[in-house]
């Protein structure tokens, strides 16, 4: 599989800018790969789809307010600043990405909110685009973390013209996120509401949560076409034991476990076992996946629209059936489906 094999023309009109009205009211394309059928859904028909004890596994990372402003000492120039990681705590060192990186060099300075509590030494290049920073702020660890979150903002993607407004705090997070640590979120799990996640526990769907801290590597473009070369940015991951007891029972007795975003797919399959059942794992992965690919954990999954020659497209290819993907992906296009982070949805059985 080369790089050009997905790409697809997909119309600027269809990138959404905005999440659905509601959570669970986005448009839900449901692909059975066994009968090659593509039916057309509200979200919420999900549960339609699952059976008593089957798994829904779903990453339960929490997005930070990642995107901060300052200005650069002496000429006062307006810097952005994305926080990726946080390298060391006790001496409060970041790995940054900073825009526009060319006026930014070792040594500089940059200043953060009106009263500029908050100041930032670059003390390294790691990238043409990345630095690492040394926060100075007067106080507790504590303190400095919540300073950072004041003046962060939510991080949506560059693809999004707007500026950011108040709804994106809470649209840009699942319900179900807990661990902080992601700077960009798990987009397949942006559709459930609180009252689906009621009904589908009500008809006996077990959930499962695992964590991946989602990196920008996530959305690094692929600049090779060999796929086999391109190399992924690590993510963090976590899968604790009693997940790993609820996916393995499903396994054993032949439930649906469904991966519920690329994100969930890719930690489960950074820790299988000789026995294709999954293993607890705290640690990094920098898996990629892409056709052809043999799946050991997850029988289906849900999923946003990719854009073209995307990671995550080449994942749910390998996942769908590359021909199928690409029926899919026409019809989608041909039916207006919204595309990306705040797009609609795709089911794969």
């Amino acid at each position: 599989m080369k790089l050009s094999n997905f790409n697809f023309d997909l119309p600027k009109e269809l990138l959404a800018e905005y999440p659905a009205p509601n959570r669970d009211e986005a448009r839900l394309m449901v692909l059975n790969r066994k009968e090659k059928t593509i039916e057309h859904k509200m979200f919420k028909d999900l549960i339609d789809y699952f059976e008593e004890d089957d798994v829904l596994v779903l990453n339960n990372t929490k997005v930070f307010p990642a995107r901060l402003f300052g200005n650069k000492e002496k000429t006062g120039a307006r810097i952005e600043v994305f926080l990726l990681r946080e390298l060391n705590p006790e001496t409060r060192l970041w790995d940054v990405l900073v825009d526009p990186a060319r006026k930014i060099r070792i040594g500089n300075k940059l200043y953060f909110g009106e009263d500029e509590s908050l100041v930032a030494e670059v003390i390294d290049n790691t990238t043409s685009r990345g630095r690492t920073l040394r926060f100075l702020f007067d106080g507790s660890y504590e303190e400095f973390r919540k300073k950072l979150t004041e003046l962060g903002e939510t991080p949506l993607p560059k693809y999004i013209k707007r500026d950011v407004e108040p709804e994106d705090a809470d649209r840009y997070q699942t319900i179900f996120a807990k661990e902080e640590g992601a700077v960009a979120a798990p987009t397949a799990g942006l559709h459930f509401s609180k009252h689906l996640l009621k009904r589908l526990e009500i008809k006996g769907i077990n959930f499962a949560e695992i964590t991946l801290h989602v990196g920008l590597g996530t959305f690094s473009p692929v600049e090779v076409e060999d796929l086999s070369k391109h190399k992924m940015d690590s993510e963090e991951i976590h899968i604790p034991d009693n997940t790993v007891s609820t996916i393995n029972t499903g396994i054993q007795r032949k439930k649906r476990v469904c991966a519920v975003g690329t994100t969930v797919m890719r930690a489960l399959e950074s820790s299988v076992s000789s026995a294709n059942t999954l293993n607890p794992y705290t640690g990094w992965t920098n898996k990629f996946i892409f056709p052809p690919y043999d799946f050991s954990i997850a029988n289906c999954m849900v999923t946003n629209f990719h854009t073209p020659k995307s990671t995550l497209l080449m994942m749910v290819s390998a996942f769908a059936g590359h021909d199928f993907m690409k029926e899919a992906y026409e019809e989608a296009v041909k039916e207006k489906y919204r595309f990306f982070t705040y797009g609609d949805a795709m089911l794969i059985l």
